[in-house]
């Protein structure tokens, strides 16, 4: 871990497709300013809506943009961290933005910009205590995951680390948005449940939950293909690096209390016949996040808390009561 120059307050954004969560922390992880705020079409409303959150937020704490040690900002995407450089981010509008350069030249501090998953396991790390290497998962729209690895966000060689929303699980099933078939996002992304139940609707997930408890059998069975994809990106994580814990974060824990109990019973039937299985205590090394928790914001704003050498992603833990 690289030391801390100085004091002051990071800038932490989390950027969606509809909205924009910024934070103010200081350097002991206390949060001292909220702000939401709508996100923009394209490449000058992403940077334009970046800028407005953070200028609401200085002003919220009534600070000069000098007491701003730095900006991080977590985005849906392809991203290059080393450049600041967004690519792909569809839902955005946005095909290649060098996100860190023009914020950083419109209000003078330094920026750092990560994908909005892999920042989300920054901030669910550093509510841990400890340093074990773990494994957020996020449910929402799609399925992905970030890596912490000796306290680091872990990308693998070529920056797909984490991808266990497009490992296939069943060759026969659905297609999937990444064109193949059966991905474990086809069976516990919203976005793929909710064009499957095919029925319209603001919240497509829990009306599929409602119907499954009212004896829907089309819904029941979306239901069990969602704690069947879950668990199998829970068992694809802890395979594939051991990690102790996996985070499970996303909208869809905005229903946790009505799929956290099923998520762990699959796990606990999957592994019925493999003393093996049995043997890593899946359904134990689980948690869930509440629907409301702002770790992506909080892991943005831990993109600029250390030292850039060898990189900026090295950080502390600050403790968060």
């Amino acid at each position: 871990m690289t030391g801390i120059a100085g004091s002051g307050i990071r800038i932490g954004l989390d950027v969606g497709g509809t909205k924009i969560a910024g934070l103010a922390v200081a350097d002991d992880g206390t949060h001292l300013a909220a702000v939401r705020r709508p996100t923009g079409w394209g490449d000058a409303a992403v940077v334009d809506g970046a800028v407005a959150a953070v200028t609401a937020l200085i002003e919220q704490l009534g600070e000069s943009s000098r007491s701003i040690r730095s900006i991080g900002i977590g985005i849906p995407g392809l991203v290059d961290a080393s450049e600041g450089l967004v690519l792909h981010a569809v839902n955005l509008g946005v095909a290649s933005l060098g996100l860190a350069s023009r914020v950083r030249e419109a209000l003078g501090i330094p920026c750092f910009v990560e994908n909005d998953v892999k920042a989300a396991a920054l901030g669910a790390a550093s509510l841990r205590p400890g340093a074990e290497p773990m494994a957020y998962l996020n449910l929402g729209t799609g399925v992905a995951a970030g890596l912490i690895i000796g306290g680091r966000i872990w990308r693998g060689a070529r920056g797909t680390a984490g991808e266990v929303g497009h490992l296939v699980v069943d060759p026969q099933g659905r297609v999937c948005g990444c064109g193949q078939r059966g991905c474990i996002e086809t069976l516990c992304g919203g976005g793929a449940l909710a064009r499957a139940w095919g029925r319209g609707g603001d919240l497509p997930v829990k009306d599929i939950l409602d119907a499954a408890d009212s004896g829907d059998e089309r819904a029941a069975g979306l239901r069990a293909d969602l704690f069947r994809g879950a668990a199998a990106a829970v068992r694809a994580l802890v395979l594939s690096t051991d990690v102790e814990t996996v985070v499970i974060g996303g909208g869809l824990t905005a229903l946790g209390p009505r799929i956290e109990p099923g998520i762990r019973a699959r796990l606990r039937s999957d592994a019925a016949e493999s003393p093996f299985m049995q043997s890593l205590h899946l359904d134990e090394r689980i948690e869930l996040l509440t629907g409301d928790s702002p770790v992506a914001a909080i892991g943005a704003a831990l993109l600029g808390a250390a030292i850039a050498v060898p990189s900026p992603l090295d950080k502390e833990m600050p403790s968060h009561g």
